[in-house]
């Protein structure tokens, strides 16, 4: 993967929708190029899938939290894929130090969260979890 390659997925990032000619007049390359760019990033597994970002008060889930989990032995990929299913978790993030894990977690209210949260608390192999409740975000 050279700088183009990293540009153009930088692009899609911020907008996966961009046309291929607006990528190519960005990256001041032709079309074909970014139109080849994308389909060896799509099969080399680099891309794997294009999604909707929505904005943070779009699905109306008021209570927004960020779970620090720990997990006990080498047992990392199960806990994921537990995670990975749940309805409140919007993302999960691997991480250095202390915790093993970072889940950010939405609900529409804080029942629903607290419930949420059991539940996750539940999964074999998590050993503790230490919590955050999002009170404000700030844009960048």
């Amino acid at each position: 993967m050279d700088n183009v390659d990293r540009e153009l997925i930088a692009l899609l990032r911020d907008n996966a929708r961009t046309p291929v000619l607006t990528l190519a007049k960005k990256l001041k390359v032709a079309r074909a190029t970014v139109q080849n760019r994308i389909t060896k990033l799509e099969e080399q597994g680099i891309i794997i899938g294009y999604t909707v970002r929505l904005r943070s008060d779009a699905l109306d889930q008021g209570v927004r939290a960020i779970t620090s989990i720990g997990i006990s032995g080498h047992h990392a990929a199960e806990v994921k894929h537990s995670l990975r299913g749940h309805p409140n978790v919007v993302a999960i993030h691997t991480t250095n130090g202390r915790w093993d894990l970072m889940a950010e977690l939405r609900a529409d209210t804080l029942e629903a969260f607290d419930r949420a949260l059991n539940t996750i608390r539940s999964i074999p192999h998590i050993e503790n979890t230490e919590t955050s409740i999002l009170l404000s975000t700030i844009k960048m």
